[in-house]
């Protein structure tokens, strides 16, 4: 089994598309040094208008990041990035189905 340190990954994220992801280098006990790369990594992409995303990282990771007071600056878990409107559909407009709606 692989630990979750050897998975986490580092995603930058620049006007909400992905640009590049690597692997965050992160031995057991590391989590500090991990933390503090990730919050320098993360102060550069702010800079430049874009964000550093953590994903794969383990509960040991996220709570060094809770405790330093980082959890709410850099975004853990799964990436979610806003889909781009397809075709003739206008941005930030969602369909909504009602089902007792008769068919036009």
């Amino acid at each position: 089994m692989v630990p979750g340190d050897a998975r986490a990954e580092v995603v930058l994220l620049c006007g909400g598309e992905e640009v590049a992801r690597w692997p965050l280098a992160c031995e057991d006990g590391a989590h500090l040094r991990a933390v503090d790369e990730v919050a320098r990594l993360q102060l550069e992409a702010g800079r430049q208008g874009c964000t550093v995303w953590l994903h794969h990282a383990c509960p040991d990771l996220v709570a060094v990041l809770q405790v330093v007071g980082l959890a709410d600056v850099i975004p853990v878990g799964p990436l979610k990035v806003a889909r781009k409107p397809e075709g003739l559909e206008e941005g930030g407009v969602e369909e909504v189905v009602v089902p007792d709606d008769p068919v036009a």
